[in-house]
């Protein structure tokens, strides 16, 4: 999914370990995406004073809506996309020639590298589209490397005292996910039985969040609704988790970013004049940088302008 900010907020990210445990709740922005008829997200990350969890640096709730997702190509830098529909089915095509259809229960992991351009189409006139879509960034190793792309159709499940856990990136109970990413990570979805009192382990070196997706989540002692964003920092052991009716979360977690990373609109670089060229490439040297996706006859979404002023600091509070 692309930043369809008509002014994209720039943002450089200064990584600050929180010392916590904290418990920090952040509340979503409605973003549309598209003209009239857009189709609306719920951002939760990146937040002014929290860019990023981990390496995780987006992350937008869609639907449940009836609109059509139509996003047209457009281009990546520097990151990893991971989507994951909830219902609905969405249509990914991108430069590498992938043309894939990703359903509830897969897992669709881009990687842009030096650049990559791709479309989501939603399909037919099934279910609600629902689901998230993140964004990973990626460290200096990587960053400017080569574009990739795989669907995960067989996420593993762990389960136990209320919980059933897929994991969609990184280890958790002892489930490992095949996706490969590139810091050390955790992206769960998990479901927590009507009754259920329970606990989660994790890893005291990561900073973690949830994010209710539905239903009745009580996490660190407080009732969630879905929508925002609970922060809750890093040196935990384990999280404590309950739900009366049942409900699901997804649960995100890594060490914390060593890099600083500058975002706007669809691009992650390490400086204000990385990301003008990527803008600049899009606009001028597309095909030779980020490719050309099949099936649009042309179409693309053109990069917006850069602010008049250079890329400034967003700094990370710490607690």
């Amino acid at each position: 999914m692309t930043n369809l900010d008509v002014r994209p907020d720039e943002t450089l990210c200064h990584p600050v370990l929180q010392r916590g445990p904290v418990h920090r709740l952040l509340e979503p922005r409605d973003v549309p995406l598209g003209g009239l008829r857009a189709m609306h997200v719920s951002r939760t990350l990146p937040q002014r004073d929290l860019p990023l969890v981990g390496a995780w640096c987006f992350l937008d709730r869609f639907g449940p809506d009836r609109t059509d997702m139509r996003v047209l190509p457009h281009p990546h830098t520097g990151l990893q996309t991971v989507t994951w529909p909830l219902t609905g089915e969405i249509h990914h095509r991108d430069s590498l020639g992938s043309d894939v259809v990703v359903r509830p229960g897969e897992l669709n992991l881009m990687t842009a590298g030096h650049g990559i351009a791709h479309s989501e189409m939603s399909l037919g006139d099934g279910p609600m589209l629902d689901g998230v879509q993140l964004w990973v960034a990626l460290p200096a190793s990587a960053a400017d490397g080569p574009a990739a792309f795989a669907q995960h159709r067989d996420l593993p499940r762990v389960s136990g005292d209320g919980l059933v856990a897929t994991v969609l990136v990184g280890e958790l109970g002892g489930a490992g996910s095949a996706a490969v990413v590139h810091t050390a990570l955790l992206g769960a979805d998990v479901e927590v039985a009507p009754g259920a009192t329970t606990q989660v382990g994790l890893r005291p070196d990561f900073e973690h969040a949830v994010l209710v997706l539905a239903g009745d989540v009580t996490v660190d002692g407080a009732v969630l609704p879905p929508g925002p964003l609970l922060y809750l920092g890093a040196g935990r052991d384990r999280l404590a988790v309950a739900s009366g009716s049942g409900g699901r979360f997804l649960l995100l977690g890594g060490e914390p970013f060593a890099d600083e990373i500058v975002m706007w609109w669809n691009f992650v670089g390490r400086s204000h004049d990385e990301v003008a060229r990527a803008r600049h490439d899009w606009e001028h040297a597309r095909e030779e940088r980020f490719g050309v996706v099949d099936g649009h006859d042309g179409a693309r979404i053109p990069a917006p302008e850069l602010p008049n002023v250079h890329l400034t600091p967003r700094r990370r509070r710490a607690d």
